[in-house]
C-alpha cells in the first residue's frame, strides 16, 4: 500500500480539479489518497466519485488554518469529520470570510507597486475555492512579476513585507476540539516547517495534545531532519499517530505525490478514532 494523506485541488489552492488529483494519484502508484483542501470540503464529492471509478481508496479530509496566541500560523489536518458539523463549519466560514477580506486588502497594497488588481486574482480562482495568497501569487506570475509561486512567496508575499496582512484564524487547540466534536481525527500538519517562518513552541503542542490531537505529520519535505527526530520522540512520548505526506498542489508547488507516505497501520489508527459527530 502507498498512502498519501495530504493533497490539494482547485477547491482551494491546487492547480488540478479534485478528479484530476485522484487520476494523478493513480499515475503516481498510490493506493490511498486524502483530499485535504484548505478550509473546505467542496472537493469531496467529485474526488470520491473519481476515486471509486479508479479503484482508489479515498480518505475525506481538510486542512484547517489556525493561528497561535503569538500569531504563528498552524495548519491542522483533519480526517473523516462530518462536513456539516455546525461548530467546525461555522469557524471555517468565519476564517474564509476573513481571508477574503485580507486578500482584497493585500491586493490593494500590492497594486500600488505591481500591475495586478482584484479581478486578476479572481481569474486565478476556481468556483467555490478559498481565496488566499496562492491565488495572489498566481496573479503575480501571470503578470510576469514573479517566475512561479515559490518566488512570489519568497519575496512579495512574505510576512515580513509591507504587503502582508494577517487574518483571523482559530486557536490550534480550539480547532482540535472542534474537529473532535465533528467526529474527525486531527493531525498537526508539517509542525516544524521552519523554512515557512516561525514555528510554535512545545507548549502549543502540549495544548493541542490536551485538546485531543491524534497525530503529527512528521515525514514532510518542510520538516528538517533534526526536527523530524524531535517530532518522532514527541509522538512516542504522547502516543500520537505518525504520518507522512506530500502536501501536493499540482503545478502550484514542487511537491510530488507519494514523495512521503503514511503506513497502513497509521491509517488504520486514524480510521479507528473517527466517531459520529457530536
Amino acid at each position: 500500500m502507498r498512502i498519501d494523506l495530504h493533497t490539494h485541488s482547485t477547491a482551494s489552492d491546487g492547480t488540478q480539479s479534485p478528479a484530476e488529483v485522484m487520476e494523478a494519484a493513480v499515475e503516481a502508484g498510490l493506493t490511498t489518497v486524502a483530499l485535504t483542501d484548505h478550509d473546505t470540503t467542496a472537493g469531496w464529492g467529485p474526488a470520491r466519485r473519481r476515486a471509486e471509478e479508479l479503484g482508489l481508496d479515498f480518505v475525506p479530509g481538510m486542512e484547517v488554518s489556525c493561528s497561535s496566541s503569538s500569531g504563528i500560523s498552524v495548519h491542522l489536518l483533519c480526517y473523516l469529520q462530518d462536513p456539516l458539523a455546525p461548530g467546525l463549519m461555522e469557524e471555517i466560514g468565519r476564517s474564509r470570510a476573513a481571508r477574503m477580506d485580507r486578500a482584497r486588502r493585500m491586493v490593494e497594497r500590492i497594486a500600488e507597486d505591481y500591475p495586478i488588481d482584484w479581478e486578476a486574482v479572481l481569474s486565478q480562482v476556481r468556483a467555490d475555492a478559498t481565496v488566499g495568497r496562492p491565488h495572489i501569487a498566481d496573479a503575480l506570475v501571470a503578470a510576469g512579476v514573479c517566475g512561479d509561486r515559490s518566488e512570489a512567496f519568497a519575496t512579495i508575499l512574505r510576512p515580513s513585507t509591507g504587503y502582508y496582512i494577517p487574518h483571523y484564524a482559530p486557536d490550534p487547540a480550539d480547532a482540535v476540539r472542534l474537529v473532535r466534536e465533528a467526529g474527525g481525527v486531527p493531525v498537526f500538519a508539517h509542525p516544524l516547517a521552519s523554512a515557512r517562518g516561525r514555528v510554535v513552541s512545545e507548549d502549543v503542542f502540549d495544548e493541542m495534545v490536551e485538546a485531543g490531537l491524534a497525530g503529527l505529520e512528521v515525514r514532510h519535505r518542510d520538516n528538517p531532519p533534526e526536527a523530524q527526530a524531535w517530532l518522532m520522540d514527541y509522538a512516542a512520548r504522547h502516543e500520537l499517530i505518525v504520518t507522512g505526506s506530500s502536501d501536493y498542489h499540482g503545478a502550484g508547488k514542487p511537491n510530488r505525490l507519494g514523495e512521503n507516505t503514511t503506513s497502513p497501520e497509521a491509517l488504520e489508527a486514524i480510521r479507528a478514532q473517527a466517531r459520529p459527530a457530536g
